[in-house]
């Protein structure tokens, strides 16, 4: 069992031995011994070719080191052999592998209904009640002719269905595709020709509520640079520059050069500057008015994209009610849907389908404010996975809570699968750990959005872009020193205490309520069983896009291609080529297209990244009402922007 540096996604294989680990396929034996290998592939410059076997020696199991350049780590300890047990834990270069052998006496256990939460259709909210059937299909209300590949537009008006006919249409509504409106409009397209297609009439309105899940609430920082501005593709002023000068005309001179000095001296002297939530918010507000954003939304549940035969595109959704379906027809159409869905733990998924209890087991970003408010009159224990932003974040919220309510005795418990003793590696560059916590600033090295290791990917084959985002990705954190001394305070003063292990089985706890969750430590014979009043899943959000009903059905409909993360390929342009259509053209972004030539491509900067290569590709193609964003008129939008002004 091991997690995926680049996406998070947790992989548990069934193998038989013998096993070869290493870094090249082709490199791997195909027999040792006379028996077949299984062969597995880790993406990291930091594993070798032919890094590792597993295999039988005797009755014991073993790992053989077959002379990589860095070693096999076994509980901590590098050996170049070694016995290993159940819940041991080996360190192969980036990656954390945990080893589980099956209880012959028993079935091998199958995984979970699900590992992840679905976003509910109708109210665009994480939805834990969701359970997909095991082959997603079209909706079976859509108009018949939606199950061709291709269609003729007199069909689609012959079907009775309203139909708006535009030149561009972007599929999500959220702020991928407020982004690529935003910069369309600031081109010189007008409100008419352009569609937004979404849930929600806020291109926040998921982002808002992760956020506020997750326990980041307007006041708090978002992990984002000052100069990611999703509402000013300029970036100038930037976020800091207009949180200083408020601050400094308010009268808090000292708060105001504060923010300054960050964005100056960060990360070196001071630490990295990120906006708060709320500000950023206010500030999409503002654009979404001037750009006359609620022109274009239409509130809508997007149920399949087909082409049409005048080269255009077709795009089928759902209004207030299910059965009752509207059309859209566009010549380009962008998609920017977000995550398909949030992981979920295995382990808590299982307790859910047995018990029922949405309530205990929670992931970090469903709604999980009842927890806050038991803690705050009650106290308790709560038991937090995972590592990265989100957990630091609800570490401090209970903090918080714990400071606020003296009265009352509130628990920590962090469970891990093993120690990080050290970070990701890429050259001689290493991340810093502590108390197993990886810090960097923001989820990808800043270089990647517009320096040396973003030419470095787009230079790179897909094979060593697999490599490269292995080594730069991985969950990490922002080094803060108020969350480092919220830990070191908690260990100190007993009420946050670390523990690590393999988790056997989540049941509830029938003495005082609440859950048992039974680890298995490496090294220590006899099992853990660790108690809780709530389980908090911090692991991660992202998922495969096959989650998605509309990305699965697209995928399937035209043959698209998966990239070597599970991700749509897209060109440097971030087109989706074979969805290209005479002179109509599919475009993405967002998170459904990570693995390509550009690393961070949900963040808000890469959003934009995207946005621009789009609108530079139309351009190409000479699309109506686009001009070009020369100097002359990128001066006379920005000073529209800044005076609050219309794009037109």
């Amino acid at each position: 069992m091991w997690e995926d540096p680049a996406t998070g996604e947790r992989k548990e294989p069934l193998l038989t031995v013998p096993i070869a680990l290493g870094r090249e396929f082709a490199r791997l034996p195909e027999l040792l011994d006379g028996q077949r290998v299984c062969r597995i592939v880790l993406n990291s410059l930091d594993v070798s070719r032919y890094h590792a076997s597993i295999e039988m020696e005797g009755d014991r199991l073993t790992i053989f080191d077959r002379g990589s350049s860095n070693g096999v780590i076994v509980n901590g300890t590098k050996q170049p052999q070694s016995t290993i047990e159940p819940g041991d834990v080996i360190k192969i270069g980036n990656y954390q592998i945990a080893i589980a052998l099956p209880d012959n006496s028993q079935p091998v256990a199958t995984p979970a209904s699900q590992s992840q939460i679905r976003f509910n259709s109708v109210t665009n909210r994480p939805d834990p009640r969701i359970t997909p059937p095991p082959v997603v299909q079209l909706n079976s209300c859509l108009p018949t002719i939606f199950r061709q590949t291709h269609i003729e537009p007199q069909a689609i008006h012959a079907t009775g269905l309203p139909v708006e006919e535009v030149e561009y249409a972007t599929v999500g509504g959220g702020l991928g595709s407020f982004i690529w409106v935003d910069l369309l409009r600031i081109s010189g397209v007008s409100t008419d020709r352009i569609r937004a297609l979404g849930m929600e009439q806020q291109p926040y309105g998921r982002y808002q509520q992760l956020c506020l899940n997750a326990q980041i609430v307007p006041y708090e920082r978002l992990r984002s640079p000052a100069d990611a501005c999703p509402d000013n593709i300029w970036g100038f002023p930037n976020y800091a520059t207009i949180e200083a000068f408020t601050d400094i005309a308010k009268g808090r001179l000292k708060s105001g050069l504060g923010h300054l000095w960050q964005v100056f001296t960060e990360p070196t002297l001071a630490n990295t500057y990120t906006p708060k939530s709320g500000d950023v918010i206010a500030a999409i507000d503002r654009e979404a008015a001037r750009i006359s954003w609620k022109k274009m939304i239409r509130t809508a549940s997007v149920q399949a994209i087909r082409k049409t035969t005048d080269g255009r595109y077709a795009i089928a959704y759902t209004c207030q009610q299910p059965t009752d379906y509207a059309c859209t027809i566009a010549r380009y159409v962008h998609i920017a849907t977000g995550y398909p869905a949030l992981q979920f733990l295995p382990d808590l998924q299982a307790y859910r389908d047995r018990t029922q209890d949405f309530k205990t087991v929670v992931n970090a970003y469903e709604p999980h404010e009842h927890i806050y408010e038991s803690l705050a009159m009650y106290g308790g224990t709560v038991l937090l996975r995972g590592t990265g932003i989100v957990a630091a974040r609800i570490l401090q919220k209970l903090y918080s809570l714990r400071r606020n309510n003296d009265r009352v005795e509130i628990r920590v418990i962090q469970l891990l699968r093993s120690p990080k003793t050290d970070g990701n590696k890429y050259g001689l560059a290493e991340r810093k750990v502590e108390h197993n916590y990886e810090f960097q600033p923001f989820n990808w090295p800043k270089s990647a959005w517009g320096g040396q290791y973003k030419t470095t990917l787009e230079n790179a084959t897909p094979e060593q872009r697999q490599h490269l985002l292995a080594d730069w990705g991985g969950v990490t954190t922002m080094n803060r020193p108020d969350w480092r001394k919220i830990i070191t305070g908690g260990i100190h003063k007993g009420w946050y205490q670390i523990f690590y292990g393999e988790v056997q089985q989540v049941v509830p706890n029938p003495n005082r309520g609440g859950t048992i969750t039974t680890v298995r430590e490496s090294g220590v014979k006899g099992d853990i069983h660790l108690e809780s009043d709530f389980i908090i899943d911090a692991t991660a959000v992202d998922a495969p896009i096959t989650a998605s009903p509309l990305l699965q059905d697209l995928i399937q409909q035209y043959n698209l291609p998966i990239n070597q993360l599970g991700r749509l390929t897209v060109t440097e342009d971030f087109e989706l080529p074979e969805m290209a259509n005479h002179v109509g053209k599919v475009y993405a972004s967002g998170a459904i297209t990570l693995g390509n030539a550009y690393a961070p491509v949900d963040s808000f900067l890469g959003l934009q990244y995207a946005a621009f290569n789009i609108v530079q590709d139309l351009l190409a193609r000479k699309a109506i009402e686009l001009k070009p964003l020369i100097l002359s008129r990128s001066l006379l939008q920005w000073w529209q922007w800044m005076n609050n002004r219309s794009p037109n």
